[in-house]
């Protein structure tokens, strides 16, 4: 983050317990054009400002400590991507990197991540096969097929075929993810993964067959949801930057131009991007019609 090259010019601000907390408060700081640089302190950090914003930053700190962790926040450090001056003695990166980590997800954003990864690492165990034989889809859908394994409607969901494959789908499920259920609850993300799953994987049987896999299709519905739901209700801080938007269109552009070096589930990406459009869609409209 940048800070003023006068030393002088900075005040300290407050005084925290936790490396991650004065990091995320120094970068939305930064992001409000507001000088701030962070020193440790024995077992504390201090957070420096601007002297002439010192009344300004106390204000914005007051509303900051009481939901530390939503959207605007976050996304001021994402979108800082620089770091604090701090003595060599804090904590690890590991450490503020778990606890971030933790902060940003919750249970269900979790659950869905741990599950995508024990999968994997059995597969990688020598237990491929009869894993993929236990998710992937029927091969013919059938109503004695689906009652006899109903966890096969869902499960390609959970199965990845490499490291860049996994890597890829659940570092946006965590943030995506876990941007939705901290803003809208539980309740919501359950509702998003069960019905972009559904409508990604079956649209992509109908197109493929049964021999495909991956979280992509619901990582584009959330792509979706938060992309509607921020463009239909920004009060409630839930939103995607355009950047990111025009990337992963893009890289869905790319599947269907065929030119990527590996088999892209295309159908599964646009099904599961239109389905979140228009979950968030409904979800607004819902929301604001209750309030009339």
């Amino acid at each position: 983050m940048s800070a003023s090259n006068a030393t002088d010019e900075l005040s300290p601000l407050i005084q925290v317990k936790q490396h991650n907390i004065a990091l995320l408060f120094a970068n939305y700081l930064t992001s409000l054009n507001i000088d701030a640089k962070v020193q440790k302190n024995d077992s504390d950090y201090i957070i420096y400002c601007a002297t002439s914003k010192i009344d300004q930053a106390k204000e914005i700190f007051a509303e900051f400590i009481a939901d530390p962790y939503q959207e605007k926040y976050q996304q001021a450090a994402w979108q800082s991507g620089q770091v604090a001056q701090v003595q060599d003695n804090s904590p690890s990166l590991i450490t503020s990197f778990k606890e971030q980590f933790f902060a940003h997800a919750g249970g269900v954003t979790l659950t869905i991540f741990a599950l995508c990864w024990l999968v994997f690492i059995a597969s990688l165990l020598g237990f491929a096969r009869p894993t993929f034989e236990l998710l992937h889809f029927y091969p013919k859908l059938t109503l004695e097929a689906f009652f006899a394994s109903p966890l096969r409607l869902l499960g390609p969901a959970l199965f990845h075929f490499s490291w860049l494959h996994i890597v890829f789908n659940t570092m946006w499920w965590w943030q995506l993810g876990g941007s939705v259920e901290r803003t809208l609850g539980k309740g919501a993300l359950i509702n998003l993964f069960l019905i972009t799953a559904l409508v990604s994987n079956l649209g992509q049987f109908m197109v493929s067959g049964p021999n495909f896999g991956g979280l992509s299709g619901v990582v584009y519905g959330l792509v979706g949801y938060v992309w509607w739901y921020g463009w239909l209700a920004p009060e409630k801080g839930l939103m995607i930057s355009k950047p990111i938007i025009g990337f992963l269109l893009f890289w869905l552009l790319l599947g269907y131009a065929d030119v990527l070096p590996v088999n892209m589930a295309n159908t599964a990406h646009l099904l599961g991007l239109i389905s979140g459009c228009l979950l968030a869609a409904v979800k607004v409209l819902l929301m604001k019609g209750t309030r009339s």
